[in-house]
């Protein structure tokens, strides 16, 4: 099967990296390892944790759960009112911890004010950690021995895999430095051989750094940030970013109409690494159920 396709219609000559073509080769593969653990009478289980009714998090939620049904992965939702005590939320953490069905746990981010997310994220237990946000696990990750990598830097990877861009030796620019995305993302590429530069608000000419970037990954949330001019001509560039533009359309932070028609592969939005995460969270939980 392909999945990157070259649109030869208008100015546009990158090959679009399809995430969505992808993700459901992803999803095919985990649905076999699913079988093959049922067969052997362990089935995965995912539990996620919902606190409040942040629009956003619901949809994603939902389309997590969606996806554990098309793989056969068990899925638990545990929906909270917004007002929860931080000490409710952890002692239910405490109960998914010591459940020997569940074998990732993931609480959706962001939370409510009232709740420590470290706090939570350091009380689930390191080999129930389907995001990979624990600090155990980006211990693991930052010396090169990973037990979870965090599911959107994780899909970038494979997503990276797709354009066929070689990686060792290649120069990668990343503009963020979140502990979600910009910091795995800068570890992965490290890993795979990049010589890696982390970008953020206060880098001092973004441009610079980015034009000699054979791989540009941008995820800071910022519409329109990286323009035509930024990009080093060839390039790979993978867009992060989800925003919403002035009439409401949701977009990322690459100018998709001018940086096409100068990189040598791009990922729209959406379609392009929002599945891979959802994918990614997939891989990881059935790679927890198959350590036992």
């Amino acid at each position: 099967m392909r999945f990157g396709r070259v649109i030869p219609c208008g100015p546009m000559t990158a090959k679009l990296l399809d995430g969505n073509a992808l993700a459901r080769q992803v999803r095919t593969e985990v649905a076999r390892r699913v079988q093959a653990l049922a067969d052997a009478g362990r089935r995965p289980g995912l539990a996620v944790v919902l606190v409040g009714d942040h629009p956003a998090s619901a949809v994603y939620v939902r389309h997590k759960v969606k996806d554990c049904e098309e793989v056969g992965i068990a899925s638990r939702l545990d929906r909270l009112p917004a007002d929860t005590p931080q000490t409710t939320l952890l002692e239910r953490i405490a109960q998914l911890n010591a459940d020997p069905a569940v074998h990732g746990i993931l609480v959706q981010l962001p939370l409510p004010d009232q709740i420590d997310e470290h706090a939570v994220i350091a009380a689930i237990a390191p080999h129930k950690d389907a995001d990979g946000f624990h600090v155990s696990n980006v211990g693991l990750l930052a010396t090169g021995n990973p037990r979870f990598r965090p599911c959107t830097p994780y899909g970038v990877m494979k997503l990276l895999e797709l354009a066929g861009t070689r990686l060792d030796g290649a120069e990668a620019v990343v503009i963020g430095r979140s502990n979600i995305v910009g910091k795995p993302q800068a570890l992965m590429l490290l890993a795979a051989g990049a010589t890696v530069t982390v970008c953020h608000s206060r880098t001092r000419d973004l441009a610079a750094h980015t034009r000699r970037a054979d791989v540009l990954v941008a995820a800071v949330g910022r519409v329109g940030l990286v323009t035509a001019d930024m990009v080093k001509p060839g390039a790979t560039v993978i867009d992060v970013g989800m925003n919403r533009d002035a009439s409401g359309r949701l977009c990322g932070d690459v100018d998709f109409a001018s940086v096409s028609s100068v990189a040598g592969a791009i990922t729209p939005v959406p379609g392009g690494v929002g599945p891979m995460t959802r994918a990614m969270l997939l891989v990881n939980t059935v790679e927890a159920a198959e350590r036992g």
